[in-house]
């Protein structure tokens, strides 16, 4: 076997966000090697395109160069004599090596979802995690089709939104007490869960799903643990995501949930580092876009300038989420940690004829959490008050952090 290109100095592996952000700070001197048959372009956004908002190419990534981008299944890592081996038996070298290799679905165990020995999605079952998924979701989807989304996380959530957008019955099935329980309150999950409902979508929390059935090689009916069947169409699996590690722990480098990383994002292997969904720093695997646009700037500072680089410190990581519904859209955002202890400072602020409402979390004079639906004027003063980690200035009232930048 011959090496398919000169040894780079940098080779990023997976082409993802964090991949394909730190090969373009990183410039012409980096290969970027991905798997997927289609540009890099920004996951965040497949929600838009499933809905029908935007096309594929809206959400495209600047390409790289074509000879700095390569289409190719990498299948081992040889760390000794730092090269990469592909499935079609081509052999890149490095001199650094980043894994980007991002984190892939959760399917979960259910009975009847995989045949003996199968190991592909039987007909009719979606994950939502990739382009060709996106793309494979929207040429089934028509007005009317019966869709069970399976998960109720902020990816469920996104999935069946995007569905409704685009005419179909949509069930929503969570096991949790609540949707999008990782980031919400109780109360801001209600709002959520109403916002849905007058889309259309019937969601059911505290419900486990046990199994499926199939008919002619395709997912017709959702089974509940309860033994009530739901027929559909088009089944998605939306029950979050693990980093993508295989590689990694095949080589031999330290893998717990992630790949481990200190804070130069350096590998247990010297010559090898990782950024994004796949890396676990001070034991997190955030596995959002804002820690891998960081970790992917953090790096290229050091690779690039390595004596006035800073290490990277961690990133502290707002989500928002806009659900459309018509004019009146239900704007989101959450941070830190919104459950409260005894002797937490906690301040709620709601309008149910508006459906807005917000909720911040001070404790020990430091903010620590906070969610706002509906009315997102304060969320930049928030941000930086939550982002700062310092204490709150002690001579204005609490009420002044939700009402800064704007009022209900």
């Amino acid at each position: 076997m011959t090496n398919r290109t000169p040894r780079h100095r940098t080779v990023v592996l997976g082409a993802g966000l964090a991949g394909a952000h730190l090969a373009a700070r990183l410039g012409p001197d980096a290969l970027l090697i991905g798997e997927e048959p289609h540009p890099p372009y920004n996951r965040v956004l497949l929600t838009d395109v499933l809905a029908g908002r935007y096309g594929p190419e809206v959400i495209a990534l600047p390409r790289p160069a074509r000879e700095n981008h390569l289409r190719a299944r990498v299948v081992r890592l040889d760390l000794a004599d730092r090269v990469l081996l592909c499935e079609d038996g081509a052999r890149v070298p490095y001199g650094t090596l980043v894994l980007a290799t991002g984190a892939g679905p959760v399917l979960p165990p259910l009975r009847g979802l995989f045949a003996p020995g199968a190991r592909d999605l039987p007909g009719a079952v979606h994950a939502f995690r990739t382009m060709a998924d996106c793309l494979a979701l929207s040429a089934a989807t028509r007005p009317g089709t019966r869709a069970v989304v399976v998960g109720g996380g902020l990816l469920g959530v996104c999935a069946a939104r995007a569905l409704a957008d685009r005419g179909a019955q949509v069930v929503l099935a969570q096991q949790g007490e609540r949707l999008m329980e990782r980031q919400l309150d109780p109360d801001a999950s209600d709002l959520v869960r109403a916002h849905l409902t007058a889309l259309g979508v019937e969601v059911h929390t505290e419900c486990r799903v046990r199994g499926v059935r199939q008919r002619d090689g395709a997912v017709r009916t959702v089974e509940l643990a309860d033994g009530f069947p739901l027929d559909t169409d088009l089944t998605v699996l939306a029950c979050g995501v693990r980093p993508r590690t295989g590689l990694a722990r095949a080589a031999g480098l330290t893998v717990r949930r992630g790949v481990v990383v200190d804070d130069r994002l350096r590998t247990s292997d010297p010559h090898v580092y990782a950024v994004g969904d796949c890396a676990e720093h001070a034991g997190l695997t955030h596995c959002l876009a804002a820690p891998a646009l960081d970790q992917a700037d953090a790096l290229a500072a050091a690779l690039t300038s390595p004596k006035t680089a800073r290490p990277y410190s961690g990133t502290r990581s707002l989500t928002r989420l806009t659900l459309p519904h018509g004019e009146h859209p239900l704007d989101l955002a959450a941070f830190g940690d919104s459950e409260t202890r005894p002797d937490d400072d906690v301040v709620r602020l709601s309008d149910a004829t508006r459906s807005t409402y917000r909720k911040v979390v001070v404790r020990d004079d430091r903010l620590v959490g906070g969610v706002l639906l509906g009315e997102l004027a304060a969320v930049g003063a928030l941000a930086r008050a939550w982002e700062s980690d310092e204490p709150l200035p002690g001579d204005g009232p609490l009420l002044h952090l939700l009402t800064h930048d704007g009022g209900i």
